[in-house]
């Protein structure tokens, strides 16, 4: 690379920068001023509660945060899918959502996040009271109605977002959706944001992707925006059933092992 090219790819990062705030939020906003009216008419007429367009929207949203999204293996297309991911950022959202069908599972929080939960809630988003142990049957009889219903979900085994550095341990309790149910598959997914402009992330870029512990939300998404080009990849690992592990326990750590693999795999390079 010669010193001018070198140069001018440098004042194209700083542009972006600099702009990459104001894009990301105009784009979530001209995305959902034009997806959410479309979503409301279609369920109208089409007289369902099912979601049709959130895909459309995290594809737009995806686009305008500066993500560009690679994949390896393709999601399960069928109905009552149980995607299993870890958790890393905010931005997991839009990038799953941009490349697979369903619904999120998420902590009841969201819910209360202003515009961000009723778009969460306008998707179905199914919510969770992590922090009551004592509701998991009942969080669970939720998740296994709406499987049972031929909707797929996605699902964060490890019940918080992790420092990006690792695979946190998974929570084998919600596994038990399937439970009784051989036809539903359970397919592990690995996310990971593995490039900024072009250069691989290393530990010291981490905290400006993964978003961590009580890090207040709009900050940490407008810094994100101002990085510039981010590169997020998904692996799409082979996809299993219940009856193929003698517990849930065994499914999840079968999860969570492929799923931290994959993710050193993609942080490796």
């Amino acid at each position: 690379m010669t010193e001018s090219s070198a140069l001018a790819r440098v004042q194209r990062v700083i542009h972006f920068q600099r702009f990459g705030a104001t894009k990301g939020i105009a784009g979530a906003l001209t995305a959902a001023s034009i997806i959410v009216p479309a979503e409301l008419m279609l369920r109208t007429l089409l007289r369902t509660r099912r979601a049709h367009l959130p895909i459309v929207f995290h594809r737009g949203l995806a686009r305008a945060l500066g993500i560009h999204i690679l994949c390896h293996g393709q999601p399960a297309r069928r109905a009552r899918v149980l995607f299993v991911a870890n958790h890393v950022s905010w931005a997991d959202i839009p990038v799953l959502g941009a490349r697979i069908r369903a619904a999120f599972v998420a902590k009841s929080e969201v819910g209360g996040w202003g515009v961000v939960g009723w778009l969460a809630t306008l998707a179905r988003t199914v919510y969770v009271e992590r922090a009551r142990p004592s509701r998991t049957g009942e969080q669970r009889d939720v998740i296994a109605d709406r499987l049972a219903r031929n909707d797929s979900l996605i699902l964060f085994p490890e019940g918080t977002n992790s420092d990006g550095t690792r695979v946190l341990p998974f929570k084998s309790s919600l596994f038990s959706v399937a439970d009784g149910h051989d036809d539903v598959l359970i397919q592990p997914v690995t996310i990971a944001y593995t490039r900024v402009n072009g250069l691989p992330v290393t530990r010291e870029r981490l905290p400006d992707l993964a978003w961590i512990g009580d890090t207040e939300l709009m900050p940490h998404a407008l810094a994100f925006m101002r990085l510039g080009k981010v590169r997020a990849e998904i692996i799409f690992h082979p996809a299993v059933r219940r009856a193929d592990f003698a517990d849930r326990k065994a499914m999840a750590r079968h999860c969570e092992a492929v799923i931290s693999d994959g993710y050193r795999r993609l942080m490796r390079g």
